[in-house]
């Protein structure tokens, strides 16, 4: 150790002892021995001060011999020095003791505790140097959308309140080890508690700009928008609503924690929130499936001619408010889709329409085809239809037929086909444009409207042979009449092509007083004939 460490270590010991004799120094002193001695001395006449005559002696030379001192003389002089010794050691032990005693109530020389030199000072003084530090406290709040606000310490009566922490630290110093402060640094920390008014934290936090309602704008979820040809999500906005509860937790742990500073923003809790975010599954879902409805391309063919179902076409099937935000209606797609099949069937279908048909004879007649012909079925349509959309298909076919006929366009009969002139009680097969059959008849009796054979386009139902034609049957049981044939080729409900071995002659005007109950009669080897060579769905044209 240095001599200005000595010295220093020693001017601090001074002051600390000088300082614990000042802090003793109001206590009353027995006075002592001396004190009376002293004062006893100035009581008596002092003498004069004048000098006397000096008379000088003859030294004597045995003077300076050597004084030898009594054995008596010396024990009683080491008995001294004990004494002293003694009674040093036992004033230095009291003094000790004395500082020991002090250290009881005070910490030791060089004991810092949060920050705070504490050296001499009692657990109290201490404690009021933290209290102080307390004074002036404020907190700064942060919100969304708001000018910073500062909530003051005095508002919500801020307070240190001890915790006890720091006479624990006084109580478990070892006074006698006092000297240990003079050498070396202890430094504590000790939690600083502290207290305030809830209520009027609460009435502070109501009373901020960010927790009035006029300065608070709702959150908006995410939603769905179509933009440069597709579908996106828009992500939802936070708004800045405000969760007064949560804000007022939030503020409440930042002071208890001591805090200058809290950001409610940094807790999303803290406000309110969409119901519905960007990472929504369901909300991604929607877009996957727009998307398709956007990529999915349906081409149907009638024949040579197309019409194409595109995703510029679906898209206005759907519904956006004004942000363009996708609205989604399932009810009101659906419509579309059966409002686009039952236009695609209007512009296409042909079963129930007059068509122009040129006669062998070289007429031009007006036929209706109530049972020919092209007809979707619009059912089967908007179920595939409606499935290829939310595949995002791309794909050319032909649209659901619950009825096909054999040529696309105006005249859907084609070249193949069975026409049946009721005006010339004659008839032909066509096939591929080509007559490979052809016979006279006998048809409906012309003026009975109930036997009378109905103009129209038909096909075959099925053929039989033989079989036996029977009328309206009777309250008895019994037909009108029963007629067995060889060949059957039923068309259109109960009339249909047959052999009649009975009538005397076929064409001509037999129909119109022989004519059948609407069958077409034909003569056996012609019925035959035709039996063998008639295909389903070939048209069968019955015209006057």
């Amino acid at each position: 150790m240095s001599n200005d460490e000595k010295r220093d270590i020693e001017d601090r010991i001074n002051d600390a002892m000088a300082k614990i004799v000042s802090d003793t120094a109001g206590e009353p002193q027995p006075e002592n021995k001396k004190n009376r001695s002293a004062a006893h001395k100035s009581a008596r006449p002092s003498k004069s001060a004048r000098p006397r005559k000096i008379t000088y002696v003859p030294i004597d030379e045995s003077e300076f011999e050597p004084i030898v001192i009594p054995e008596k003389k010396k024990h009683k002089a080491l008995k001294v020095t004990g004494m002293i010794a003694a009674m040093v050691l036992v004033v230095a032990g009291c003094a000790y003791a004395g500082v020991s005693y002090y250290y009881t109530s005070h910490f030791f020389e060089g004991t810092t505790i949060n920050g705070i030199d504490s050296s001499n000072r009692t657990a109290y003084e201490v404690e009021q140097e933290i209290a102080k530090k307390m004074e002036g406290y404020s907190i700064q709040v942060k919100a969304r959308d708001q000018e910073p606000q500062t909530i003051e310490g005095t508002d919500i009566s801020y307070r240190y309140i001890s915790s006890g922490e720091v006479l624990k630290l006084l109580k478990a110093q070892k006074p006698y080890e006092w000297v240990r402060g003079f050498f070396e640094k202890t430094t504590y920390t000790a939690s600083e508690q502290t207290a305030f008014d809830k209520s009027k934290l609460e009435s502070a936090v109501k009373a901020l700009n960010c927790a009035q309602k006029e300065n608070q704008v709702a959150p908006e979820n995410a939603y769905v928008s179509f933009n440069d040809s597709e579908f996106t999500i828009v992500p939802e906005t936070v708004g800045s609503e405000l969760k007064v509860k949560e804000a007022y937790q939030m503020i409440s742990d930042a002071i208890s924690s001591d805090d200058r500073e809290v950001d409610l923003g940094s807790n999303p809790d803290a406000y309110v929130k969409a119901d519905v975010t960007s990472d929504s599954a369901d909300l991604q879902a929607t877009v996957d499936a727009y998307n398709n409805f956007a990529r999915a391309s349906i081409t149907y063919t009638f024949g040579d001619e197309t019409v194409t179902l595109d995703g510029s076409t679906i898209k206005n099937w759907l519904q956006f408010d004004e942000k363009g935000q996708l609205i989604q209606d399932d009810a009101s797609f659906k419509q579309h889709i059966v409002d686009y099949v039952a236009q695609l069937a209007a512009d296409h279908d042909t079963v129930g329409t007059e068509r122009q048909f040129q006669t062998t004879s070289g007429r031009t007649v007006s036929v209706s085809g109530s049972a020919y012909g092209w007809k979707i079925d619009q059912d089967g349509e908007v179920a595939q239809l409606t499935q290829e959309i939310q595949s995002g298909a791309q794909t050319t076919r032909e649209p659901v037929y619950s009825m096909r006929a054999n040529s696309y366009g105006v005249n859907d009969l084609g070249n193949t086909y069975i026409e049946v002139d009721l005006t010339e009680q004659h008839m032909w097969y066509y096939q591929d444009g080509n007559v490979i059959f052809e016979s006279d008849i006998v048809s409906g009796l012309a003026s009975d409207p109930e036997r009378k054979t109905p103009p129209g386009i038909f096909t075959l139902y099925y053929k039989k042979s033989p079989d036996v034609l029977r009328g309206t049957k009777k309250a008895d049981g019994t037909y009108s009449y029963e007629q067995p044939v060889t060949y059957w080729m039923p068309f259109n409900g109960g009339i249909g092509f047959h052999d009649a071995d009975w009538q005397p002659y076929f064409g001509g005007d037999r129909y119109l007083t022989g004519g059948s109950h609407g069958c077409i009669n034909m003569p056996p080897d012609k019925a035959g004939e035709l039996y063998n060579i008639i295909q389903y769905n070939v048209p069968i044209v019955c015209f006057y």
